[in-house]
Protein backbone atom coordinates (compact mmCIF):
# COMPACT_ATOMS: atom_id res chain seq x y z
CA UNK A 1 0.00 0.00 0.00
CA UNK A 2 1.57 3.26 -1.25
CA UNK A 3 0.55 6.61 0.82
CA UNK A 4 -0.27 10.16 -0.75
CA UNK A 5 0.84 13.10 2.00
CA UNK A 6 -1.15 16.35 1.82
CA UNK A 7 2.31 18.26 1.39
CA UNK A 8 0.42 19.12 -2.48
CA UNK A 9 -1.46 21.92 -1.32
CA UNK A 10 -0.81 24.28 -4.04
CA UNK A 11 -2.37 22.34 -6.56
CA UNK A 12 -4.12 23.05 -9.42
CA UNK A 13 -6.91 21.42 -11.27
CA UNK A 14 -4.82 21.13 -14.28
CA UNK A 15 -2.33 19.45 -12.83
CA UNK A 16 -4.32 16.23 -12.06
CA UNK A 17 -4.99 14.75 -15.35
CA UNK A 18 -8.44 15.78 -15.97
CA UNK A 19 -9.92 16.51 -19.34
CA UNK A 20 -10.77 20.15 -20.68
CA UNK A 21 -14.55 19.02 -20.13
CA UNK A 22 -14.23 17.64 -16.85
CA UNK A 23 -11.93 21.01 -15.91
CA UNK A 24 -14.84 23.26 -17.43
CA UNK A 25 -17.28 21.01 -15.32
CA UNK A 26 -15.45 21.91 -12.52
CA UNK A 27 -15.31 25.87 -13.01
CA UNK A 28 -18.73 25.93 -13.69
CA UNK A 29 -19.04 24.63 -10.12
CA UNK A 30 -17.13 27.77 -8.51
CA UNK A 31 -14.11 25.34 -7.41
CA UNK A 32 -10.97 27.48 -7.41
CA UNK A 33 -8.60 24.55 -6.56
CA UNK A 34 -9.23 21.05 -5.73
CA UNK A 35 -8.93 20.21 -1.76
CA UNK A 36 -6.40 17.57 -0.56
CA UNK A 37 -7.79 14.74 -1.28
CA UNK A 38 -8.74 15.68 -4.34
CA UNK A 39 -5.29 15.96 -5.15
CA UNK A 40 -3.70 12.98 -3.89
CA UNK A 41 -6.67 10.28 -4.89
CA UNK A 42 -7.61 12.10 -8.50
CA UNK A 43 -4.00 11.41 -10.27
CA UNK A 44 -4.13 7.60 -8.81
CA UNK A 45 -8.07 6.39 -9.77
CA UNK A 46 -7.71 7.88 -13.05
CA UNK A 47 -4.43 5.44 -13.49
CA UNK A 48 -6.64 2.79 -12.77
CA UNK A 49 -5.33 2.23 -8.98
CA UNK A 50 -7.43 1.56 -6.28
CA UNK A 51 -7.84 4.01 -3.90
CA UNK A 52 -8.60 4.26 0.18
CA UNK A 53 -9.04 7.41 1.35
CA UNK A 54 -10.09 8.67 4.76
CA UNK A 55 -10.86 12.63 5.01
CA UNK A 56 -13.00 15.12 7.20
CA UNK A 57 -15.73 17.36 6.55
CA UNK A 58 -16.06 19.64 3.73
CA UNK A 59 -12.88 17.57 2.11
CA UNK A 60 -14.61 16.95 -0.75
CA UNK A 61 -14.35 13.20 -0.82
CA UNK A 62 -17.60 13.19 -3.64
CA UNK A 63 -15.70 14.94 -6.42
CA UNK A 64 -12.66 13.02 -5.42
CA UNK A 65 -14.08 9.81 -6.85
CA UNK A 66 -17.05 11.03 -9.50
CA UNK A 67 -14.44 13.22 -11.34
CA UNK A 68 -12.19 10.43 -12.58
CA UNK A 69 -15.13 8.14 -12.62
CA UNK A 70 -16.84 10.04 -15.44
CA UNK A 71 -13.52 10.61 -16.83
CA UNK A 72 -12.70 6.83 -17.83
CA UNK A 73 -16.73 6.35 -18.50
CA UNK A 74 -15.96 9.06 -21.50
CA UNK A 75 -13.17 6.57 -22.37
CA UNK A 76 -15.10 3.77 -22.65
CA UNK A 77 -18.24 4.94 -24.45
CA UNK A 78 -20.90 1.77 -24.73
CA UNK A 79 -21.84 0.62 -27.56
CA UNK A 80 -25.96 -1.24 -27.86
CA UNK A 81 -27.41 -0.97 -24.88
CA UNK A 82 -26.07 0.51 -21.88
CA UNK A 83 -25.18 -1.72 -18.63
CA UNK A 84 -23.42 0.05 -15.41
CA UNK A 85 -19.68 0.22 -15.65
CA UNK A 86 -19.63 2.37 -12.27
CA UNK A 87 -21.12 1.72 -8.99
CA UNK A 88 -21.46 3.93 -6.27
CA UNK A 89 -22.92 1.95 -3.31
CA UNK A 90 -23.97 4.40 -0.23
CA UNK A 91 -26.10 3.67 3.09
CA UNK A 92 -28.72 5.78 3.03
CA UNK A 93 -31.33 6.87 0.74
CA UNK A 94 -30.47 10.70 1.88
CA UNK A 95 -27.01 10.06 0.44
CA UNK A 96 -28.01 8.55 -2.48
CA UNK A 97 -29.55 11.36 -3.48
CA UNK A 98 -26.79 13.89 -2.54
CA UNK A 99 -24.36 11.94 -4.51
CA UNK A 100 -27.07 11.53 -7.39
CA UNK A 101 -27.30 15.38 -7.24
CA UNK A 102 -23.74 15.77 -7.59
CA UNK A 103 -23.50 13.67 -10.42
CA UNK A 104 -25.70 15.27 -12.65
CA UNK A 105 -24.61 18.80 -12.10
CA UNK A 106 -21.10 17.57 -13.34
CA UNK A 107 -22.51 15.96 -15.99
CA UNK A 108 -24.04 18.55 -17.27
CA UNK A 109 -21.39 20.77 -18.75
CA UNK A 110 -20.33 17.18 -20.74
CA UNK A 111 -21.32 17.00 -24.32
CA UNK A 112 -21.81 13.40 -24.40
CA UNK A 113 -24.92 12.38 -21.77
CA UNK A 114 -24.54 9.88 -18.77
CA UNK A 115 -27.35 7.78 -18.23
CA UNK A 116 -27.51 7.79 -14.26
CA UNK A 117 -29.91 5.63 -11.88
CA UNK A 118 -30.20 6.06 -8.32
CA UNK A 119 -31.49 3.54 -6.64
CA UNK A 120 -32.90 3.15 -2.67
CA UNK A 121 -35.70 1.67 -0.87
CA UNK A 122 -38.80 3.54 0.79
CA UNK A 123 -40.31 4.26 -2.33
CA UNK A 124 -41.95 1.71 -4.99
CA UNK A 125 -39.28 -0.44 -6.89
CA UNK A 126 -41.30 -0.36 -10.08
CA UNK A 127 -40.54 3.17 -11.48
CA UNK A 128 -36.74 2.19 -10.43
CA UNK A 129 -36.93 -0.47 -12.58
CA UNK A 130 -38.75 0.84 -15.39
CA UNK A 131 -36.33 3.63 -15.63
CA UNK A 132 -33.33 0.89 -15.74
CA UNK A 133 -34.72 -0.99 -19.03
CA UNK A 134 -33.25 2.31 -21.02
CA UNK A 135 -29.92 1.12 -19.45
CA UNK A 136 -28.08 3.11 -17.23
CA UNK A 137 -24.02 4.02 -17.18
CA UNK A 138 -23.47 4.97 -13.44
CA UNK A 139 -25.92 3.48 -10.47
CA UNK A 140 -25.91 4.78 -7.18
CA UNK A 141 -27.34 2.84 -4.60
CA UNK A 142 -28.13 1.35 -1.30
CA UNK A 143 -26.91 -2.15 -0.47
CA UNK A 144 -30.67 -3.41 0.03
CA UNK A 145 -32.42 -1.76 -3.30
CA UNK A 146 -29.51 -2.94 -4.97
CA UNK A 147 -30.16 -6.64 -4.25
CA UNK A 148 -33.97 -6.15 -4.85
CA UNK A 149 -33.47 -4.96 -8.49
CA UNK A 150 -30.99 -7.65 -9.14
CA UNK A 151 -33.61 -10.48 -8.06
CA UNK A 152 -35.94 -8.54 -10.08
CA UNK A 153 -33.48 -9.10 -12.99
CA UNK A 154 -33.28 -5.50 -13.35
CA UNK A 155 -29.96 -5.02 -14.39
CA UNK A 156 -26.69 -7.09 -14.31
CA UNK A 157 -23.23 -5.64 -12.33
CA UNK A 158 -21.12 -7.66 -15.54
CA UNK A 159 -19.26 -4.46 -16.92
CA UNK A 160 -18.34 -2.59 -13.95
CA UNK A 161 -14.81 -1.34 -14.01
CA UNK A 162 -15.52 0.77 -11.00
CA UNK A 163 -17.00 0.05 -7.83
CA UNK A 164 -17.25 2.76 -5.34
CA UNK A 165 -17.69 2.59 -1.29
CA UNK A 166 -18.61 6.16 -0.09
CA UNK A 167 -18.62 5.93 3.82
CA UNK A 168 -16.85 2.69 3.91
CA UNK A 169 -16.91 2.47 7.46
CA UNK A 170 -21.47 2.86 7.70
CA UNK A 171 -21.37 -0.49 5.05
CA UNK A 172 -19.75 -2.42 7.58
CA UNK A 173 -22.18 -2.01 9.73
CA UNK A 174 -23.64 -5.68 11.37
CA UNK A 175 -26.96 -4.87 9.28
CA UNK A 176 -24.87 -3.83 6.09
CA UNK A 177 -22.52 -6.10 6.07
CA UNK A 178 -24.20 -9.57 4.78
CA UNK A 179 -25.60 -6.83 1.98
CA UNK A 180 -22.72 -5.72 0.40
CA UNK A 181 -21.49 -8.91 0.68
CA UNK A 182 -24.05 -10.24 -2.15
CA UNK A 183 -23.27 -7.18 -3.59
CA UNK A 184 -20.19 -7.89 -4.08
CA UNK A 185 -20.86 -11.35 -5.27
CA UNK A 186 -22.51 -9.85 -8.65
CA UNK A 187 -19.62 -7.64 -9.80
CA UNK A 188 -16.50 -8.82 -11.40
CA UNK A 189 -13.73 -9.89 -10.05
CA UNK A 190 -11.62 -7.61 -11.91
CA UNK A 191 -12.58 -4.08 -11.04
CA UNK A 192 -11.06 -0.88 -10.00
CA UNK A 193 -12.17 -0.38 -5.69
CA UNK A 194 -11.95 3.47 -4.23
CA UNK A 195 -12.79 3.36 -0.58
CA UNK A 196 -13.93 6.80 0.78
CA UNK A 197 -14.67 7.36 4.81
CA UNK A 198 -15.06 9.74 6.99
CA UNK A 199 -13.61 7.75 10.07
CA UNK A 200 -11.42 4.59 9.52
CA UNK A 201 -12.00 1.80 12.07
CA UNK A 202 -10.55 -2.11 11.73
CA UNK A 203 -13.45 -3.19 9.70
CA UNK A 204 -12.73 -0.95 7.51
CA UNK A 205 -9.16 -1.62 7.08
CA UNK A 206 -9.65 -5.11 6.71
CA UNK A 207 -12.17 -4.97 3.71
CA UNK A 208 -9.20 -2.93 2.33
CA UNK A 209 -7.27 -5.63 3.08
CA UNK A 210 -9.44 -7.78 1.44
CA UNK A 211 -10.92 -5.78 -1.81
CA UNK A 212 -8.08 -3.56 -2.56
CA UNK A 213 -5.02 -4.52 -4.86
CA UNK A 214 -1.84 -2.07 -3.94
CA UNK A 215 -4.19 0.97 -3.04
CA UNK A 216 -2.53 4.36 -2.31
CA UNK A 217 -3.82 5.17 0.46
CA UNK A 218 -5.01 9.01 1.66
CA UNK A 219 -5.28 10.71 5.04
CA UNK A 220 -6.32 13.73 5.54
CA UNK A 221 -6.41 15.22 9.08
CA UNK A 222 -9.34 17.35 10.06
CA UNK A 223 -8.20 20.77 10.68
CA UNK A 224 -8.12 21.84 14.59
CA UNK A 225 -11.54 21.85 16.13
CA UNK A 226 -13.18 20.71 13.00
CA UNK A 227 -15.59 17.16 12.74
CA UNK A 228 -14.86 14.48 10.26
CA UNK A 229 -17.71 13.27 7.81
CA UNK A 230 -19.02 13.21 4.59
CA UNK A 231 -19.21 16.42 2.32
CA UNK A 232 -21.54 18.30 0.63
CA UNK A 233 -22.99 18.18 -3.29
CA UNK A 234 -20.41 20.14 -4.55
CA UNK A 235 -17.63 18.85 -2.32
CA UNK A 236 -15.42 22.09 -2.33
CA UNK A 237 -13.00 23.02 0.79
CA UNK A 238 -13.42 26.31 1.81
CA UNK A 239 -11.68 28.10 4.88
CA UNK A 240 -10.98 25.38 7.26
CA UNK A 241 -14.00 24.37 9.65
CA UNK A 242 -14.72 26.16 12.88
CA UNK A 243 -16.51 23.88 15.56
CA UNK A 244 -17.29 24.61 18.84
CA UNK A 245 -18.33 22.10 21.34
CA UNK A 246 -20.08 22.25 24.48
CA UNK A 247 -20.80 19.77 27.68
CA UNK A 248 -24.21 21.08 29.41
CA UNK A 249 -24.95 19.01 32.77
CA UNK A 250 -28.13 18.84 33.42
CA UNK A 251 -30.33 16.18 35.13
CA UNK A 252 -32.14 13.66 32.12
CA UNK A 253 -35.59 14.79 32.86
CA UNK A 254 -34.59 18.30 32.46
CA UNK A 255 -33.16 18.33 28.87
CA UNK A 256 -36.37 19.32 26.97
CA UNK A 257 -36.90 22.74 29.05
CA UNK A 258 -33.25 23.24 28.86
CA UNK A 259 -33.22 22.67 25.48
CA UNK A 260 -36.51 24.77 24.63
CA UNK A 261 -34.58 28.10 27.00
CA UNK A 262 -31.41 27.50 24.77
CA UNK A 263 -33.23 27.70 21.35
CA UNK A 264 -35.07 30.89 22.91
CA UNK A 265 -32.10 32.27 24.07
CA UNK A 266 -29.33 32.03 21.75
CA UNK A 267 -31.94 32.57 18.95
CA UNK A 268 -31.11 29.05 16.84
CA UNK A 269 -32.76 30.23 12.96
CA UNK A 270 -32.25 26.17 13.12
CA UNK A 271 -31.11 23.31 15.10
CA UNK A 272 -30.82 19.57 14.53
CA UNK A 273 -31.46 17.64 17.67
CA UNK A 274 -30.02 13.75 17.92
CA UNK A 275 -32.28 11.42 19.91
CA UNK A 276 -31.86 7.71 20.26
CA UNK A 277 -35.00 5.97 19.60
CA UNK A 278 -37.84 7.01 17.29
CA UNK A 279 -40.28 7.06 20.30
CA UNK A 280 -37.68 9.85 21.71
CA UNK A 281 -37.43 11.60 18.48
CA UNK A 282 -41.76 11.60 18.68
CA UNK A 283 -42.09 12.91 21.98
CA UNK A 284 -39.02 15.63 22.08
CA UNK A 285 -40.51 16.80 18.70
CA UNK A 286 -44.25 16.65 20.00
CA UNK A 287 -42.72 18.19 23.24
CA UNK A 288 -41.42 21.20 21.06
CA UNK A 289 -44.42 21.67 19.43
CA UNK A 290 -46.77 22.16 22.33
CA UNK A 291 -44.14 24.98 23.18
CA UNK A 292 -44.80 26.69 20.07
CA UNK A 293 -41.75 25.96 18.19
CA UNK A 294 -41.87 24.51 15.07
CA UNK A 295 -40.50 20.94 14.99
CA UNK A 296 -41.00 17.55 13.53
CA UNK A 297 -39.72 13.76 14.10
CA UNK A 298 -37.16 12.67 11.13
CA UNK A 299 -36.67 8.56 11.90
CA UNK A 300 -36.67 5.18 9.68
CA UNK A 301 -40.45 4.55 9.92
CA UNK A 302 -41.26 7.89 8.41
CA UNK A 303 -41.85 6.90 4.38
CA UNK A 304 -39.37 8.52 1.67
CA UNK A 305 -41.60 10.96 0.40
CA UNK A 306 -42.27 11.96 4.14
CA UNK A 307 -38.17 12.11 4.80
CA UNK A 308 -37.80 14.22 1.85
CA UNK A 309 -40.08 16.84 2.49
CA UNK A 310 -39.36 17.23 5.90
CA UNK A 311 -35.75 17.72 4.80
CA UNK A 312 -36.36 19.96 2.39
CA UNK A 313 -38.38 22.35 4.62
CA UNK A 314 -35.62 22.36 7.34
CA UNK A 315 -33.21 23.44 4.34
CA UNK A 316 -35.65 26.51 3.08
CA UNK A 317 -36.06 27.38 6.90
CA UNK A 318 -39.61 26.58 7.54
CA UNK A 319 -38.75 24.18 10.50
CA UNK A 320 -36.72 25.75 13.26
CA UNK A 321 -36.37 22.30 14.90
CA UNK A 322 -35.50 18.69 13.34
CA UNK A 323 -35.20 16.11 15.92
CA UNK A 324 -33.59 12.73 14.57
CA UNK A 325 -32.02 9.87 15.14
CA UNK A 326 -28.92 8.59 13.76
CA UNK A 327 -30.47 8.47 10.43
CA UNK A 328 -29.84 11.45 10.11
CA UNK A 329 -26.04 11.66 11.45
CA UNK A 330 -24.70 10.51 7.53
CA UNK A 331 -24.59 11.94 4.26
CA UNK A 332 -27.08 14.61 4.76
CA UNK A 333 -26.00 18.25 3.67
CA UNK A 334 -27.75 21.18 5.24
CA UNK A 335 -25.62 24.26 4.07
CA UNK A 336 -25.13 27.10 6.93
CA UNK A 337 -26.76 24.73 10.14
CA UNK A 338 -25.53 26.60 12.80
CA UNK A 339 -26.29 24.13 15.85
CA UNK A 340 -26.37 20.50 16.27
CA UNK A 341 -27.72 19.19 19.73
CA UNK A 342 -26.79 15.56 21.48
CA UNK A 343 -30.15 15.43 23.45
CA UNK A 344 -29.19 11.53 24.15
CA UNK A 345 -25.43 10.55 23.63
CA UNK A 346 -24.57 8.23 20.73
CA UNK A 347 -24.17 4.60 21.13
CA UNK A 348 -20.31 4.58 19.53
CA UNK A 349 -17.78 7.78 19.21
CA UNK A 350 -17.40 7.32 15.30
CA UNK A 351 -21.74 8.27 15.45
CA UNK A 352 -20.55 11.14 17.69
CA UNK A 353 -17.98 12.44 15.02
CA UNK A 354 -20.74 11.88 12.56
CA UNK A 355 -23.90 13.62 14.14
CA UNK A 356 -21.77 16.97 15.03
CA UNK A 357 -20.11 17.22 11.30
CA UNK A 358 -23.93 17.85 10.52
CA UNK A 359 -22.26 22.05 11.17
CA UNK A 360 -18.80 24.01 10.55
CA UNK A 361 -19.51 22.60 7.32
CA UNK A 362 -17.55 24.22 4.16
CA UNK A 363 -15.86 26.90 6.03
CA UNK A 364 -18.97 28.11 8.09
CA UNK A 365 -18.60 28.14 12.10
CA UNK A 366 -20.90 25.60 14.08
CA UNK A 367 -21.89 24.56 17.17
CA UNK A 368 -22.41 21.03 19.21
CA UNK A 369 -24.13 20.85 22.41
CA UNK A 370 -23.86 17.87 24.51
CA UNK A 371 -26.66 16.97 27.32
CA UNK A 372 -24.64 15.40 29.61
CA UNK A 373 -26.41 13.22 32.74
CA UNK A 374 -25.00 11.87 35.88
CA UNK A 375 -25.60 8.73 34.34
CA UNK A 376 -24.38 9.45 31.09
CA UNK A 377 -21.11 11.79 32.18
CA UNK A 378 -18.57 7.96 32.69
CA UNK A 379 -20.39 7.35 28.74
CA UNK A 380 -18.93 10.59 27.37
CA UNK A 381 -15.47 10.49 28.78
CA UNK A 382 -15.28 7.45 27.05
CA UNK A 383 -16.24 9.47 24.07
CA UNK A 384 -13.96 11.82 24.76
CA UNK A 385 -10.87 9.53 25.00
CA UNK A 386 -11.82 7.87 21.97
CA UNK A 387 -11.54 11.48 20.37
CA UNK A 388 -8.57 12.50 21.99
CA UNK A 389 -9.66 15.80 23.09
CA UNK A 390 -11.96 16.69 26.63
CA UNK A 391 -14.87 19.55 26.24
CA UNK A 392 -15.16 21.58 29.41
CA UNK A 393 -18.22 21.13 31.32
CA UNK A 394 -20.69 23.73 32.07
CA UNK A 395 -23.56 24.32 34.22
CA UNK A 396 -26.72 26.82 33.06
CA UNK A 397 -28.44 28.86 35.91
CA UNK A 398 -32.02 27.12 36.81
CA UNK A 399 -31.01 24.03 35.49
CA UNK A 400 -28.92 22.37 38.47
CA UNK A 401 -28.20 19.06 38.97
CA UNK A 402 -29.62 16.64 41.35
CA UNK A 403 -29.80 13.72 40.36
CA UNK A 404 -27.39 11.07 40.96
CA UNK A 405 -25.56 8.16 39.04
CA UNK A 406 -27.12 4.99 38.89
CA UNK A 407 -24.70 1.69 40.15
CA UNK A 408 -23.06 0.18 37.31
CA UNK A 409 -22.74 3.76 35.46
CA UNK A 410 -19.37 4.45 36.88
CA UNK A 411 -17.46 2.13 34.28
CA UNK A 412 -19.27 4.03 31.18
CA UNK A 413 -19.01 1.85 28.38
CA UNK A 414 -19.38 2.55 24.33
CA UNK A 415 -21.34 -0.60 23.26
CA UNK A 416 -22.24 -1.95 19.80
CA UNK A 417 -23.76 0.36 17.44
CA UNK A 418 -27.35 -1.69 17.34
CA UNK A 419 -29.24 -1.09 20.99
CA UNK A 420 -30.37 -4.50 22.67
CA UNK A 421 -34.70 -3.73 23.50
CA UNK A 422 -33.81 -2.99 27.47
CA UNK A 423 -31.71 -0.19 26.20
CA UNK A 424 -34.46 1.34 23.45
CA UNK A 425 -36.56 0.71 26.64
CA UNK A 426 -34.08 3.02 28.99
CA UNK A 427 -33.61 5.41 26.18
CA UNK A 428 -37.63 5.81 25.78
CA UNK A 429 -37.99 6.68 29.53
CA UNK A 430 -35.00 8.90 29.61
CA UNK A 431 -36.71 10.87 26.50
CA UNK A 432 -39.89 10.99 28.41
CA UNK A 433 -38.57 14.01 30.40
CA UNK A 434 -40.37 17.55 29.97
Amino acid sequence: MTEASESADAARWDDLGLSPRLLRAVQALGLDTPSPVQTAAIPAALAGQDVLACAPTGSGKTLAYALPLLQRLAAHAPIGKRRPQALVLVPTRELAAQVGETLQQITQGLPTPVKLSVLYGGVSINPQLMALRAGADVVVATPGRLLDVLEHNGLRLDDVHTLVLDEADRLLDSGFADELAGVLRALPARRQNLLFSATFPAEVDALAHQLLRDPLRVDVAPAPGASADTEGPQGAEAAAPLLTERAIEVDSTRRTPLLRQLIAQEGWPRVMVFVATRYACDHVADKLRRAGLTAEAFHGDASQGARTRLLAAFKAGELQVLVATDLAGRGIDIAQLPVVVNYDLPRAAVDYVHRIGRTARAGASGLAISFISPATEAHFRLIEKRQGHRVPRERIAGFGVTETAPAGAASGGIKGKRPSKKDKLRAAAAGSGD
